[in-house]
């Protein structure tokens, strides 16, 4: 069966790397955290540690886009021999193997796994979290509840989002056979070993004034308000669309096939997470790592259902139906053809809704995709600017961004490794070296700049100029302008600094 397990892995990465096309750069996102390999600590304004551990291992290997893509295709892997584990601890045979693995290698994790980010170790730590408990209640060794722990822990400094594993798992264990566990001294060594390993993290987060509260209000007030709760739960149906009937089968087995009653407490466990991430307007996908556990469950299940006489020939349908479901996924929902094919066919797209942006209007490409495009261009646009720049002048010369996603493409992309690009956004305000000299800047702007002609600044600068514009009309930043600022009659440095202190500490 290892054969089977390692054919399903390579068709995995196979996969993967051809989900999207060369016309594509990486995702704005993708910079920041390939950047945090350059500034490696216990936390960060965005996310916790661990992905820029594997930003830095990225890094080492060369960072070409090959690793970016690698590490999330590896966490989906992962996520499917995991659940393969779990089939084979249940006594699952080749047919329930392959329900399982295909119902995970077909679904939209494969869509989480397109981006590095800290989302597909996420579905990992979740699903692995599972199994061990999973094996815990198996063989009642205290060795799968302190594995529980590490892995839990793995899971917080990569995603705080975990956090709502325990809040639903607890309780429901409290209303099963195994509440005694919470008298056992075993279950509180755990507790005390998961919290050791995220203590750095948390005196990170201490130190620095708890910056992920400042984020959870910021997202609640900006883009968690917008959620629909209905549609949260509706989404929820669509994850693996082609795998729904083993979910459901596998909710039945829990509550009503007596071999599984030892695990029913994993049904009330959905049931708790779900009202949990309901109640709190969570984003649809934060609860994609729920379900792979699951599978395992509905896949043993109905191989035991069609095991016997005319029933086997049911096993190539329901094999086949993931294989079906993901067609129009593979075709529409990934940006595997460039820009032009979808252009020049855009109705399964508009009808798909996915041409429409967060802006409320249709546009020629998925936001998604268009988010994917520009910027290498722009970084392009940068080394040229600096080409035509002093030498002597780059140590005394700051690179500030608008956004993020324009200082990390710049610096991922640019040849320029003397000069790195900045902003006031995000992790990157935290970076800005002050201590630097600052006599000249160079202002790059979004296409929506309130001050196209630098009136706030030129009474600070003996010269400004309009030095690059990178345009690109499909491209979710469609003009980004370049500003050369020469001789700063001012303290920048001081003026910096200020912006710095207004950026980490928002009123």
């Amino acid at each position: 069966m290892k054969y089977s397990l390692y054919l399903f892995i390579l068709i995995k990465f196979i996969l993967q790397y051809t989900l999207i096309d060369p016309s594509y750069d990486l995702q704005r996102d993708e910079y920041l955290h390939l950047d945090q390999a350059h500034h490696l600590a216990w936390g960060y304004m965005s996310v916790p540690p661990f992905t820029s551990w594997i930003s830095w291992i990225i890094l080492q290997l060369g960072n070409q886009v090959f690793w970016v893509h690698f590490f999330p295709a590896l966490f989906g892997a992962l996520t499917m021999v995991v659940v393969w584990k779990t089939i084979e601890s249940l006594g699952g045979k080749y047919f329930a193997l392959y329900l399982g693995g295909i119902s995970v290698l077909l679904s939209a994790v494969m869509r989480l796994n397109t981006l590095f980010q800290p989302n597909s170790f996420d579905v990992l730590a979740w699903t692995t979290c599972l199994y061990l408990f999973i094996r815990f209640i198996q063989t009642d060794q205290s060795k799968w509840l302190y594995y529980f722990s590490i892995m839990w822990a793995l899971g917080f400094l990569n995603k705080y989002n975990i956090l709502f594993l325990v809040l639903g798992l607890f309780p429901a264990i409290l209303l099963s056979e195994h509440r005694k566990l919470f008298l056992q001294k075993r279950f509180y060594l755990a507790i005390c070993l998961g919290f050791l390993l995220i203590l750095p993290n948390l005196i990170w987060q201490y130190a620095h004034q708890f910056p992920v509260v400042h984020h959870m209000k910021l997202l609640s007030k900006i883009q968690l308000i917008h959620v629909n709760r209905l549609d949260f739960l509706r989404t929820q149906i669509m994850f693996f669309l082609g795998a729904f009937f083993v979910l459901i089968a596998s909710f039945w087995a829990l509550l009503f096939y007596p071999p599984f009653k030892k695990f029913r407490f994993l049904f009330w466990t959905l049931i708790f997470t779900l009202a949990i991430f309901t109640y709190f307007k969570a984003k649809d996908y934060y609860a994609m790592g729920l379900y792979p556990i699951y599978l395992s469950f509905g896949a043993v299940y109905i191989s035991l259902l069609l095991q016997h006489g005319w029933k086997k020939y049911l096993q190539a349908i329901a094999l086949a139906l993931p294989c079906i479901a993901f067609i129009p996924m593979y075709l529409y929902l990934f940006p595997n053809k460039n820009p032009n094919t979808i252009i020049q066919n855009p109705d399964p797209y508009q009808k798909l809704g996915l041409l429409h942006w967060e802006d409320g209007k249709d546009h020629h490409l998925p936001q998604d995709f268009a988010d994917m495009l520009g910027w290498k261009a722009l970084a392009e646009q940068m080394d040229s600017v600096l080409a035509h720049l002093p030498k002597t002048s780059l140590d005394s010369t700051i690179i500030l961004c608008d956004n993020y996603g324009q200082a990390g493409a710049i610096n991922y992309y640019s040849q320029n490794k003397s000069i790195k690009a900045y902003s006031m956004n995000a992790d990157y305000a935290q970076w800005i070296p002050l201590h630097q000299p600052m006599k000249h800047v160079i202002l790059v702007k979004e296409h929506d700049d309130e001050d196209p002609n630098r009136t706030e600044e030129r009474p600070l600068f003996d010269t400004i100029y309009l030095a690059r514009e990178r345009v690109n009309s499909l491209a979710r930043e469609h003009k980004i302008s370049i500003y050369v600022l020469k001789n700063a009659k001012i303290n920048i440095n001081k003026r910096v600094q200020d912006e710095v202190f207004e950026a980490l500490h928002p009123k």
